[in-house]
């Protein structure tokens, strides 16, 4: 099970999106606190999506600690990038955790500190706010709209 976590992750340092879903089940349950839930293909170009911003820009991932026992895994990785228009650096630390069935990822739940994010990204505001229901909502609903976008284009 190591195997293909570990090919998950050195294909989004090398971000290449086509071998990180095929890393993934057809029917992969995704979670983080940025997209909330996302099932099958929407997971799938989730990742597309990202890996397509990032690409030419200072992104870097990291991945850690991937333990295995039986059909559940963790990881722990590290994005560094610099976010939206201003540009701000920003160090996410995530914590993975996944299920397998068939040699894929059938379930990967990503979980990080959101108001820690939101500082960085976002600056006094993400600080004052990024702790709130009410950011974690908005931010859940900005993710996926521009998640339709992009499905909305292929």
């Amino acid at each position: 099970m190591s195997n293909v976590i570990k090919e998950f992750y050195q294909a989004f340092s090398e971000l290449d999106a086509e071998r990180m879903v095929a890393c993934y089940h057809d029917d992969v349950w995704f979670a983080d606190p940025a997209f909330g839930p996302l099932k099958g293909k929407r997971a799938h170009n989730m990742w597309r999506m990202l890996v397509e911003s990032q690409k030419g820009k200072k992104f870097t991932v990291t991945a850690k600690d991937i333990v295995c026992d039986g059909q559940t895994g963790s990881a722990t990785w590290e994005a560094h990038y610099n976010f939206g228009s201003s540009a701000r650096p920003v160090h996410n630390i995530i914590h993975a955790k996944f299920k397998v069935q068939d040699s894929k990822i059938i379930s990967h739940l990503d979980e990080f500190n959101v108001h820690r994010w939101a500082t960085q990204a976002m600056g006094f505001s993400g600080r004052m706010i990024g702790w709130t229901s009410f950011f974690r909502s908005k931010l859940i609903k900005q993710t996926n709209s521009l998640l339709d976008r992009y499905e909305a284009q292929q």
